[in-house]
């Protein structure tokens, strides 16, 4: 029981270090492949925009009262 679990630590690590490295991204799809383009941030907040209705730091929260 201690060899298998020893033996599946050793492939993960060996797995993280291939991560790390880039060797295994070279196979992965597309998608999942790094585009190398940087994250869309808001000009007047700096948050990241998620979506295309852009950044809510300009608009007014609606009462909740």
């Amino acid at each position: 029981m201690i060899k298998l679990v020893s033996l599946f630590l050793v492939v993960i690590v060996a797995l993280a270090v291939f991560g790390k490295l880039g060797w295994l991204g070279s196979i992965a799809p597309g998608p999942l492949r790094k585009s190398g383009r940087k994250p869309v941030q808001c000009h007047r907040c700096g948050r990241h925009v998620i979506g295309s209705s852009g950044c809510d730091c300009g608009v007014k929260p609606k009462n909740k009262g």
